[in-house]
């Protein structure tokens, strides 16, 4: 193929992008994507035969008889796009912006779970790049990245990052374990997308009778998408071998008392200010987590 037909081709997808752009409103982001995607192919394979300098020179011509937005930064992007979904069985359901971002992230795994995040989230383009300004992924435990590398179902523990960041936004100066609720509780929509997917808040301070004695769950939420309760504890000191005791007596009320039999066993986060690797390490229940916390 010489080079006009690689042009014409690519001329031609996009004068048909901007027509279908203002007859099917409702659909024209998806087809601007597959449009981009497409003309990142014919771009990489004419690339191939003419070299890079190629694109300079249609984005020359495309911006004077197609439109003035063709610029040479744009049909590079087109084609690392397709550089960069051209193996991925991907449906093109999020906006062109997005995978504008997405395509600057080089590490596979760690760009499969935000674009896995914006599928379960509906995260916006803004709430994106907060999400990647976070750092969410960088946060997650290393199993739970190699679980996303083999892709390995992860359990509701897997994703819960560490540390998981709290926002202080009374500015409070003395944290302790009420204050520190007080924060949570302030902003319980925040905090729960902090934790991950699909948890909802239940109740604090969840008053639970054992013996003749009452005791309290600092946070009582349940996870739709895991279905099973999940209680937090919080400690503003280093994690200590008796949190666990508690926790995990906690855990075994609720199973017992509270859940249904359709329901999952209980989960158990202890949320501390510091964390002790080597009281995990001997933890035998699973479904025990401690991660730390980091107030911003």
């Amino acid at each position: 193929m010489n080079k006009n037909n690689y042009y014409n081709q690519i001329k031609e997808k996009l004068i048909n992008d901007k027509i279908y752009g203002k007859v099917k409103d409702y659909s024209k982001e998806r087809h601007r994507v597959e449009t981009y995607f497409e003309v990142g192919k014919i771009l990489s394979e004419a690339g191939k035969h003419y070299g890079e300098d190629v694109i300079g020179k249609y984005s020359e011509k495309l911006m004077v008889e197609v439109g003035k937005k063709y610029s040479t930064t744009l049909l590079k992007r087109m084609r690392q796009f397709y550089n960069t979904f051209e193996k991925s069985a991907t449906v093109w359901h999020l906006s062109w912006s997005h995978y504008k971002i997405l395509i600057t992230i080089k590490n596979v795994s760690k760009r499969n779970y935000y674009l896995k995040q914006c599928d379960l989230r509906s995260l916006s383009v803004r709430q994106l790049e907060e999400t990647i300004k976070n750092k969410e992924y960088e946060r997650l435990p290393k199993e739970t990245k190699n679980k996303l590398i083999i892709n390995q179902e992860p359990k509701i523990q897997d994703l819960i990052k560490n540390p998981i960041i709290i926002s202080n936004k009374s500015n409070y100066e003395i944290i302790n374990e009420k204050v520190l609720q007080r924060i949570i509780l302030e902003d319980i929509p925040s905090f729960l997308k902090e934790l991950g997917n699909g948890f909802t808040f239940v109740d604090y301070e969840y008053k639970i009778k054992i013996g003749d004695s009452y005791n309290y769950i600092d946070l009582l939420l349940f996870n739709i998408e895991f279905n099973c309760y999940v209680l937090i504890e919080l400690k503003v000191k280093e994690l200590r071998k008796e949190h666990i005791g508690q926790i995990h007596i906690y855990m075994n009320y609720i199973d017992e008392n509270i859940k249904t039999i359709n329901q999952d066993k209980t989960i158990g986060i202890i949320i501390c200010k510091k964390d002790n690797k080597y009281i995990m390490r001997y933890c035998s229940d699973e479904r025990i987590k401690s991660i730390e916390y980091q107030l911003i």
